[in-house]
C-alpha cells in the first residue's frame, strides 16, 4: 500500500481477513484499497467493519467520517466527526473534519471556529488555511482572505504552493480594486494546471472588466477548449456563454 501497489495490497488484506476476520487493520486496509479504486460503497462497508473492531479507534472513526462526507452522507459524518473529538480534541484532523462538516451544512461561522482549533494545533495545515480563506472570501473579509494565503505561501513558497491559492488570492485582488495583481495571480495559476479552465475564466472576467475584448477572447476560447469533456458537470458551459455575451457585447471601439 505504501509503494502504490494498490491491487496487490488489496490481495493480500483479503487474504488477512481469510485467516481472522477480526482484524481491523484489514479492514481498514481493504477499506483504502477500495477506496482508491474508487469503489466508495464497499470501501464504507470494510471500514464500518473496522471501526467497531478498533473499539472506536479515533483516526478511524475519523477516516469513516471523512469518507461519508465526500459520497454526501452529511448526517453520518457530522455524527462520525463529533464522535472522533471525544477522544482525540487535540487532533487537528479531526477538527478539520468538523470543520469541514459544518461547511458542508452551510454553518459558516462555526465551521471557521473549528478550522481556527485545527490551525492553533497544526498552524501549517494548508488545507485548512484554504477552506479557511474560502470562507473569508464569502464574508466579504478579503484583507483576512490575503493574510491567510500569505502564511501558506511563505511555508511553501509561491511556486509550490496549491493553484487554489492563487485563484483565491485573485479573486481577493480583484475585489480590492488590485487589478494587475489579480491578473498575476490568475495567470500563476493557469501555469501551474494549464488544462483547468478555471484560471483562464477568471483572466477572461478581468480582462472584460479591463476593457481588453481581445485578450478576454483569447482567455475564453482557451478555456472552451480545456473543458471541452467535464464543461456540464462544473457548469462552466453556462459561465462561457454569459462570459461571450458580454465580450459581443462590448463595441469594438471600446476595446484597446
Amino acid at each position: 500500500m505504501h509503494d502504490g501497489d494498490w491491487e496487490t495490497a488489496e490481495k493480500l488484506f483479503l487474504n488477512a481477513l481469510e485467516v481472522s476476520e477480526d482484524d481491523d487493520r484489514a479492514h481498514w486496509g481493504l477499506a483504502e484499497s477500495y477506496w482508491k479504486r474508487g469503489d466508495r460503497e464497499l470501501a464504507i462497508e470494510q471500514m464500518e467493519n473496522a471501526v467497531p473492531l478498533s473499539a472506536g479507534d479515533p483516526k478511524l472513526v475519523q477516516r469513516l467520517g471523512r469518507m461519508y462526507l465526500e459520497v454526501g452522507r452529511i448526517d453520518e459524518a457530522n455524527h462520525h466527526s463529533t464522535w472522533a473529538l471525544e477522544s482525540a480534541r487535540d487532533s487537528a484532523e479531526a477538527w478539520a473534519l468538523r470543520g469541514d462538516c459544518l461547511l458542508a451544512s452551510q454553518d459558516f461561522d462555526e465551521a471557521l471556529a473549528a478550522y481556527h482549533r485545527a490551525l492553533s494545533l497544526q498552524p501549517d495545515y494548508a488545507d485548512v488555511q484554504i477552506r479557511s480563506a474560502e470562507i473569508y472570501l464569502n464574508q466579504g473579509r478579503h484583507d483576512r482572505v490575503l493574510a491567510t494565503l500569505d502564511r501558506i505561501q511563505d511555508k511553501l513558497g509561491t511556486s509550490d504552493s496549491p493553484t487554489k491559492v492563487d485563484l483565491l488570492q485573485g479573486v481577493a485582488m480583484r475585489e480590492l480594486g488590485r487589478l494587475e495583481e489579480a491578473r498575476r495571480c490568475f495567470a500563476r495559476a493557469s501555469q501551474k494546471n494549464p488544462n483547468d479552465a478555471t484560471p483562464f475564466l477568471q483572466l477572461a472576467e478581468l480582462a472584460l472588466l479591463q476593457g481588453q475584448r481581445s485578450e478576454a477572447q483569447l482567455a475564453l476560447e482557451i478555456a472552451r477548449q480545456n473543458d471541452t469533456n467535464s464543461a456540464a458537470e462544473k457548469a462552466w458551459i453556462s459561465q462561457l456563454d454569459q462570459q461571450q455575451a458580454r465580450i459581443a457585447a462590448i463595441p469594438a471601439s471600446y476595446a484597446p
